[in-house]
């Protein structure tokens, strides 16, 4: 994770993520058929649309999927409901948290609680809060993984 990030570099990190959880998770809600992987599905769709309305209300640019994203989508909407889907979904869900938790702490840690502007200290706010749900979403994707894998 690069140093030094700034508020715009958090939010644009973000807002592709959680763009995919949303695709990928309106796709789960319907799905999913593990009661736990269906359950997650059904958060994380609502975490998604918070997150994102949020982003674009500050004016956050969509950026265009990535290989990868588009790999991860293209699997989710092309593999049938059942097991596999599940474990499909899940993984793609723990690997996202991952990476936003990942984002999150590096961003926290390069700021301060009194950021000179107010654009990054409503930053810092948007991090602090969402860093607790990206830590608790991969702890419980790690769990679902886990019974999927039993």
């Amino acid at each position: 994770m690069k140093m030094g990030l700034t508020e715009k570099d958090f939010r644009m990190g973000v807002i592709g993520p959680a763009t995919l959880s949303l695709l990928t998770s309106q796709i789960a809600v319907q799905k999913a058929s593990q009661a736990d992987a269906r359950e997650f599905a059904g958060f994380e769709l609502r975490e998604a649309i918070a997150v994102t309305t949020v982003l674009k209300e500050l004016k956050t640019p969509v950026p265009p999927m990535d290989a990868k994203a588009r790999a991860t989508l293209a699997k989710i909407q092309n593999t049938p409901s059942g097991h596999e889907f599940d474990v499909a979904y899940i993984t793609a869900q723990h690997d996202n948290h991952v990476f936003l938790r990942d984002l999150a702490t590096a961003y926290l840690k390069n700021t301060t609680p009194n950021e000179p502007t107010f654009v990054e200290q409503q930053g810092r706010h948007l991090a602090t809060l969402a860093l607790n749900q990206f830590i608790e979403h991969v702890e419980l994707t790690a769990r679902i993984l886990k019974e999927l894998q039993a």
